[in-house]
């Protein structure tokens, strides 16, 4: 239902030989712009960045110019945004893929122009709009917006599948990392992770972040170690069940948080919304996106009172599905029932609930000793791999025979109403 493509045709974006430097952001910043946009130079230019915070990993800066003259919504029009890359994050990611991603979904009408490539990041065009927050998620007319969109992500842009890795150092993985393992054992490892599967997609990324984890402690060396046969067991569980798209992969967002939503409200027109940052997204089964984005109503505060409940989660799967069955081709269409898709979408994304936790459990460990940005990434680690814990405990029974009370999380999760402020239930 999702055909796959390869890089092909992809990688003419504009490529300037500067760096952006955060110690001196205003005037690398302004030389950026202004050899993209020579004409910004002119005296009647009046050119002012703007600094969006909601992020844990990069630089977001707005650039607009004040000229006299045009209004709001023109000045709006022509802004750029400038997205400088967190420091030590090759390790995590792969900014070629992100360029094809962003490339890909260019294509398809689903992401803004691409306008240039620089030295540690990438300037786009801005997309006019409002950046959701965490209470908007819940909001009945954005949570269908956006179940929308990813259904239009899902059924309508095809995977990207390439080439694995040439070896560790040249795909920004660090020396010492491997633990023993050489690199061609390493590459065998990452790119065999989810066997009959497709490289790169969700699975090889865990399992290239887990190699990637500090191991220079007796300590750090066991936590990798369970970690490891934590994947191997999700993979496992998980890897081969059948799903939405070509071979259970559909081209996934991957980091659906409030702040990667851009909601676009008219008056008397159904609310509609973009999606942005194209730095995690691979081939995945669809039900692990669509529980990362419910992950990702409680924040970065872990709100897990704010998760959504069955009935959210059932309207959200309800719009979702009614959506990507109506953008299939006909023939495929026919072979579907709405009905029977949504239930078994609600069971998926029941059984992937944990993993988000797994996923982001691991990066937030790595950031940890690569980031320089002012977030407590260890304990939002823990907070996160504790999801995936209680998860599997539920899931396998062992918190009902100790007896222990239900975690917040799973509580909320399992609560078949309306939320404290939620939506009704479909």
């Amino acid at each position: 239902m999702s055909p796959s493509a390869t890089c092909e045709g992809l990688g003419h974006v504009r490529y300037l030989p500067l760096r952006y430097d955060g110690a001196n952001s205003q005037a690398s910043a302004l030389k950026l712009i202004t050899t993209l946009i020579p004409e910004w130079s002119g005296a009647d230019s009046s050119i002012e960045f703007i600094r969006f915070t909601d992020g844990i990993t990069n630089t977001l800066l707005k650039a607009v110019n004040r000229r006299p003259g045009p209004t709001k919504a023109q000045v709006d029009k022509e802004a750029v945004l400038l997205r400088a890359y967190g420091s030590g994050t090759d390790i995590l990611i792969d900014r070629e893929r992100e360029v094809s991603n962003h490339e890909l979904l260019m294509k398809n009408g689903l992401a803004p122009e691409l306008l240039a490539r620089f030295e540690n990041g990438m300037l786009y065009r801005f997309i006019p709009g409002t950046p959701a927050q965490m209470q908007d998620l819940k909001d009945p007319a954005i949570l269908k917006a956006i179940a929308r969109r990813l259904a239009e992500w899902h059924a309508t842009v095809p995977c990207i599948f390439g080439q694995p890795p040439v070896h560790g150092k040249q795909n920004g993985m660090r020396n010492g990392f491997q633990n023993g393992y050489g690199d061609n054992e390493v590459e065998r490892t990452i790119r065999n992770a989810a066997p009959g599967k497709p490289f790169p997609n969700l699975w090889t990324t865990m399992q290239k972040w887990i190699f990637a984890l500090p191991t220079g402690t007796e300590e750090e060396r066991s936590r990798q170690a369970l970690l490891q046969r934590e994947v191997e067991e999700l993979i496992e569980k998980l890897s081969q069940r059948p799903g939405l798209g070509h071979n259970g992969l559909v081209f996934a967002h991957c980091d659906l948080l409030c702040a990667n939503v851009i909601m676009h409200r008219e008056e008397d027109k159904t609310a509609t919304v973009s999606f942005i940052d194209y730095e995690y997204a691979t081939p995945s089964p669809a039900a692990f996106d669509v529980a990362n984005h419910f992950a990702e109503w409680a924040g970065y505060d872990c709100d897990y009172a704010a998760v959504p409940t069955v009935s959210q989660r059932r309207e959200f799967i309800h719009e979702y599905i009614g959506t990507y069955i109506q953008l299939l081709p006909e023939e495929e269409r026919r072979q579907l029932d709405a009905a029977e898709e949504e239930r078994k979408l609600m069971e998926e994304v029941d059984v992937f609930r944990g993993v988000p936790g797994f996923y982001w459990g691991i990066w937030s460990s790595i950031q940890a000793t690569i980031s320089d940005i002012d977030f407590d990434y260890a304990t939002y680690s823990e907070l996160r791999l504790g999801e995936y814990w209680a998860c599997k405990a539920e899931q396998d029974g062992s918190r009902a025979a100790q007896g222990l009370q239900m975690p917040l999380r799973e509580e909320t999760w399992s609560r078949d109403e309306p939320s404290r402020n939620g939506t009704a239930g479909a």
